[in-house]
C-alpha cells in the first residue's frame, strides 16, 4: 500500500490539477453536487482544492480552500454602489477577478498536492457565463491548467421537452463560448431517472413524439431547434448523477479523466496556437505602428554646411565653450573688428581734448581770482 501511494504521489506531482468549473441554472443543485463530489473524492483519498465563487451564499456545505466572501463583502458592495442582488454579485465577481492572479499562484504552489480543483459558481448562471469576470477566470485557468466545464441539469424539470431543449441550447452556447471540454450532468436521478433524456438525444423521432403533445408556438420552435442540436448531442458526454445518494459519481470521475485527455490532445495545442497568434499579431501591430511613425516623420536628408572644414579647430578650447561656424576664417568679421577699434580710438581722443580744455579753463580762472585778490 505504501509503495502504491508513493507511486501515486510521484505520478500526481508531475501533473497539474484538473480544474472543474461547475455551472448550471438556479436550483439545479450545483452546490449540493460540489458537496457530494468533494465528499466522494475525500473518500477516495484524493481531496480536491475547492474554490467558492458565489459571494451571496450564506453557508457552504463543504470545506473551501478559497472563498470569495473572505475577499469581497457582498452586502457592502450592494450598499456602497447602490446595486441590486444580481448587480452586487457581478460587481463582487469583477472585484475578485482583479485578484485572481493570487488564486492562480495558490494553485501553482498547491498543484502537486491535489489532483482536482473544483470551482462552485453563483446560482445565477448568466452572472458568470456572460460577464467579463467569468471569461477572465475561465481563460486564466484554461491557459495554465486542464480545465473542464461541467453543466448541471435538473432532470426533474427537464421531463418537459421545452425545458429540456432550453437547457440543451444553453449548454450548447456555453460550450461554443468557452471552447473547453464539456460534460453535461443530469442531476437528481434519485427522483427521476435520466434515461429519457439520453433517449431524446439519441433518437430524434422519440423527442418529436414527446413534442407532439404540445401544440404551442414554443413547441414548433423547439422542434426546429432540435434538428440543429442533433450534431451537438453526438459529441456531448452525459452522466446521470444523484447529489443526494452519490450515485453516478464514479462515472463522472471517469468522464473527467477523458475530458482531461481531450484537453491535452486537442484544446491545449489550440490554446497555445491562439496564444502564439495573439503575440505575433501584437508584435506585427507594433512593427506597423513604428513603420507608420517613421513614414510620417520622413527620412532625414544630409544638409551640406558652408566651410564645414573649419568647424573643428586645431587649437584646444576650454571645457564648456562651443564652436561657432567659420569663426577663424571670416574676413568680414575681421574688418568689422578693425572698424570698431578705430572708432574707439577717435572717441578717446575727443575725450582727452575735452578734458584738457577743462583743465586749462580751470587754471586761467584760478589765476584771475588771485589777481583780483591782490
Amino acid at each position: 500500500m505504501a509503495a502504491a501511494s508513493g507511486g501515486a504521489d510521484e505520478g500526481s506531482s508531475t501533473k497539474k490539477p484538473a480544474c472543474i468549473i461547475v455551472l448550471g441554472m438556479a436550483g439545479s443543485g450545483k452546490t449540493t453536487f460540489v458537496q457530494r463530489l468533494t465528499a466522494h473524492l475525500h473518500s477516495k483519498k484524493t481531496p480536491p482544492y475547492v474554490v467558492n465563487l458565489d459571494p451571496a451564499v450564506h453557508e457552504v456545505p463543504y470545506p473551501a480552500n478559497i472563498d470569495i466572501r473572505d475577499t469581497v463583502n457582498y452586502k457592502e458592495v450592494m450598499k456602497q454602489f447602490k446595486l441590486g442582488p444580481n448587480g452586487g454579485i457581478i460587481t463582487s465577481l469583477n472585484l475578485f477577478a482583479t485578484r485572481f492572479d493570487q488564486v492562480m499562484n495558490f494553485l501553482e504552489k498547491k498543484g502537486k498536492e491535489y489532483q482536482y480543483a473544483v470551482f462552485d459558481t453563483p446560482g445565477q448562471i448568466e452572472v458568470f457565463t456572460w460577464s467579463a469576470s467569468g471569461s477572465i477566470i475561465t481563460e486564466a485557468l484554461a491557459s495554465s491548467f486542464p480545465t473542464i466545464v461541467v453543466y448541471i441539469i435538473d432532470t426533474v424539470r427537464s421531463t418537459n421537452p421545452v425545458t429540456f431543449m432550453s437547457n440543451m441550447l444553453y449548454a450548447c452556447s456555453i460550450l461554443y463560448k468557452s471552447k473547453l471540454p464539456f460534460i453535461a450532468v443530469m442531476n437528481k436521478t434519485d427522483i427521476v431517472d435520466h434515461s429519457f433524456a439520453i433517449e431524446w438525444m439519441q433518437d430524434f423521432e422519440v423527442f418529436q413524439e414527446a413534442l407532439a403533445q404540445d401544440t404551442t408556438y414554443m413547441s414548433s420552435l423547439t422542434r426546429s431547434m432540435s434538428l440543429v442540436l442533433d450534431e451537438f448531442y453526438q459529441n456531448l458526454p452525459t452522466v446521470g448523477v444523484s447529489s443526494m445518494t452519490g450515485a453516478g459519481m464514479d462515472e463522472f470521475i471517469d468522464a473527467v479523466g477523458k475530458a482531461v485527455d481531450e484537453y491535452e490532445k486537442e484544446y491545449k495545442p489550440e490554446y497555445e496556437r491562439l496564444k502564439a497568434e495573439k503575440v505575433a499579431k501584437a508584435e506585427k501591430e507594433k512593427q506597423e505602428q513604428l513603420e507608420k511613425l517613421q513614414k510620417d516623420l520622413g527620412e532625414g536628408k544630409t544638409v551640406p554646411l558652408k566651410g564645414s572644414s573649419s568647424l573643428l579647430s586645431s587649437q584646444p578650447m576650454p571645457s564648456g565653450v562651443s564652436f561657432g561656424i567659420n569663426l577663424d576664417n571670416d574676413d568680414d568679421d575681421d574688418d568689422d573688428d578693425d572698424m570698431n577699434i578705430e572708432e574707439e580710438n577717435e572717441e578717446e581722443k575727443k575725450e582727452y581734448e575735452s578734458f584738457k580744455r577743462f583743465l586749462d579753463e580751470s587754471t586761467k580762472k584760478e589765476q584771475l581770482d588771485k589777481k583780483a585778490d591782490n
